[in-house]
């Protein structure tokens, strides 16, 4: 089932126009939240954070509002069901919200960490400071990169630099310090990143060179479904870097959750 244009459909199928800029260009804008305790006015959920990320995101393409009391109908009535949600909005302000459940390994992932690959370079998601429709580039960054038996890719700029996962932002630690990528990189401003770095003690944004790289300790990804989860090996060109997906910095973030 979904929800769709102000309404509860129950059926696997979506009927568009054939010329439908969402269907034909990708031409929609959507966030990704995990809902706890069934509740969008959960502290952890951020409905309010998702919603802004949408609005901000209509406003900067001049496109129609939806209608955001059917948004949040739609959003509580498949939050009942699915811890997941992905809330669509196309430029006319029809919304889609459909839902899954959480990862069946998540658990594992988040304790043991997990094996990632370096994109090509020419894998950069457009408009990195929306998330839009347009998720091809990321999307065969990641098949290309589970093709050689890693579970995520990490997206690079031109000159090398570390951006971010296909999914979430890059985390790393070191010297008693956490790193992140900056915003001027060309990445997506996560929900969960904004609100990490207003309270762990000490982050430093800066670009994500190879000897800055080499040098952490530990490294992560978060998101809004997954939380955090260590990368213990990123496989490039230049050999595997190796980190410790067991260390104790992960406690901070993980105390947020």
């Amino acid at each position: 089932m979904y929800w769709y244009n102000g309404k509860l459909i129950k059926s696997q199928t979506l009927e568009l126009d054939i010329y439908d800029p969402g269907l034909v260009y990708g031409a929609t804008v959507f966030t990704t939240m995990r809902v706890y305790e069934q509740c969008l006015d959960s502290s952890l959920t951020n409905w309010g954070a998702h919603c802004h990320r949408l609005l901000d995101s209509l406003k900067h393409f001049n496109w129609s509002e939806p209608n955001w009391n059917l948004v949040r109908q739609g959003a509580a009535t498949l939050g009942e069901i699915f811890p997941i949600l992905r809330i669509t909005l196309f430029p006319d302000g029809r919304e889609w919200i459909t839902g899954r459940l959480l990862p069946p390994d998540l658990a594992i992932k988040q304790a043991h960490g997990i094996t990632t690959t370096l994109a090509m370079s020419n894998f950069y998601r457009s408009l990195p400071a929306h998330k839009t429709g347009n998720y091809l580039s990321a999307w065969l960054a990641k098949t290309h990169a589970q093709q050689l038996n890693s579970q995520e890719a990490i997206l690079i700029n031109e000159a090398g630099h570390w951006l971010e996962t296909t999914t979430g932002n890059l985390w790393g630690w070191q010297n008693g310090n956490w790193w992140t990528p900056p915003l001027t990189g060309g990445i997506l401003p996560g929900i969960v990143r904004s609100q990490l770095i207003k309270k762990l003690p000490m982050v430093r944004e800066s670009p994500w060179h190879q000897d800055l790289v080499r040098g952490f300790e530990a490294i992560a990804y978060t998101n809004s479904v997954v939380e955090i989860i260590p990368i213990h090996t990123v496989h490039q060109p230049t050999g595997s870097l190796e980190y410790n997906p067991y260390h104790p910095c992960f406690a901070q973030i993980r105390g947020f959750f």
